[in-house]
C-alpha cells in the first residue's frame, strides 16, 4: 500500500508516519512545502503522478486566531486544498482521508455532537475547515472526513504543554472553565484512523477520544499528573479571555459511525496519563 501524508510534520501527521513508516508491505510518501504546495493546482498532478492507494490530508492552516486576519491564505490551504488533492485522487482513485475539526459545529451549550448533525461554523477557520470538507466530499466519492478535537501529543505546541509551561512559569493559572470538548491523544486518533482506512468505508467520522472536558478540567489534570498539583488553577468564564476567533464553547463529539464499525479510542484521561508519562521521561 502507497500512503501520502500531506502536513507530515503536524501532530497527527507524525503519529501516522510513526506507525506507517515500520508497516509491512507499506510505502509512506511525506508531502511538504516547497515542492508540494496544496494550495496550488498543481498538486493535484503530482498526486496523480505518485498514484498512490490513500492520501492523507492533515496539512491545515491551524492558527485560529490569525485566521481572521488572512481569510484569502486560510481558504487556500483549508479549502481548496482539499479540492486539489480531491482531484488528484479521483484521478488514480486512491482513498482521500480529509482531517477536519470540531470547530465546524456551533458549540452550543448542552449540546453533543453526532456524524449526522448539521454544522454551524463560526470564525473564518471553522468555514474554511467545512468548506474543505464539502470540497472534498463533492469532487471525490472515495473521500473519508475525519473530524478530531484539542489533539495533543509529545513534542507538539498543544494545550498541555502550553499549561505545563505557564504553570512553571507563573506559578499559578486562570483557565477558562464554560469551553468544552474532547480531549484527543495524536497517537490514539492515527490509529483509529488507520484502522478506519484499513475498512476503505468513506464517509463523515468523529475520531476522538471518549468523554469530554472543559478546559480548565483538562488543564487541572495535566497538571495533577505531571507533579504540578499545587498550582493554583482558578476558573473564569470564556468572556474574560477575549479572543480574535472565539470557539465554540460545547462542540463535543460523539464517535457513531467508526464504533459501529469496532474503532473506538480510550477515556482521554488513560491517553492523558501516556502523554505525561512520556513528556515526563523525556524531561528528566
Amino acid at each position: 500500500m502507497k500512503v501520502v501524508i500531506a502536513g507530515a510534520a503536524g501532530q497527527l501527521g507524525r503519529a501516522l508516519t510513526g506507525i506507517l513508516a515500520n508497516r509491512p508491505n507499506t510505502t509512506l510518501v511525506e508531502i511538504e512545502r516547497p515542492t508540494y504546495d496544496v494550495s496550488a493546482p498543481a498538486v493535484s498532478n503530482q498526486i496523480a503522478e505518485i498514484a498512490p492507494d490513500v492520501v492523507i490530508n492533515a496539512a491545515a492552516w491551524t492558527d485560529v486566531d490569525g485566521a481572521e486576519a488572512n481569510p484569502k491564505a486560510v481558504y487556500a490551504v483549508n479549502a481548496l486544498g482539499a479540492a486539489y488533492l480531491a482531484d488528484g485522487c479521483a484521478r488514480c482513485n486512491a482513498l482521500l482521508v480529509q482531517i477536519s475539526t470540531n470547530e465546524v459545529f456551533p458549540g452550543t451549550p448542552g449540546r453533543i455532537y453526532r456524524e449526522y448533525d448539521l454544522p454551524g461554523p463560526g470564525g473564518v477557520y471553522a468555514r474554511s475547515k467545512l468548506a474543505g470538507e464539502r470540497a472534498a466530499r463533492q469532487r471525490h466519492a472515495r473521500t473519508i472526513i475525519a473530524r478530531v478535537a484539542w489533539l495533543f501529543a509529545p513534542g507538539g505546541s498543544n494545550f498541555p504543554a502550553k499549561i505545563m509551561a505557564a504553570a512553571d512559569r507563573l506559578g499559578a493559572l486562570q483557565v477558562v472553565d464554560d469551553e468544552y470538548g474532547n480531549p484527543t491523544y495524536a497517537p490514539d486518533a492515527a490509529a483509529a484512523l488507520l484502522a478506519l482506512i484499513e475498512q476503505d468505508r468513506p464517509g463523515i467520522y468523529h475520531l476522538v477520544n471518549e468523554g469530554s472536558a472543559s478546559r480548565c478540567e483538562f488543564a487541572r489534570y495535566i497538571l495533577a499528573r505531571s507533579g504540578r498539583r499545587d498550582v493554583e488553577v482558578t476558573p473564569i468564564q470564556s468572556s474574560e479571555w477575549p479572543r480574535p476567533a472565539p470557539p465554540p464553547l460545547h462542540a463535543v463529539l460523539v464517535n457513531e459511525a467508526a464504533a459501529a464499525l469496532g474503532i473506538t479510542l480510550r477515556p482521554w484521561q488513560e491517553a492523558a496519563d501516556d502523554y505525561v508519562s512520556v513528556v515526563c521521561a523525556h524531561d528528566a
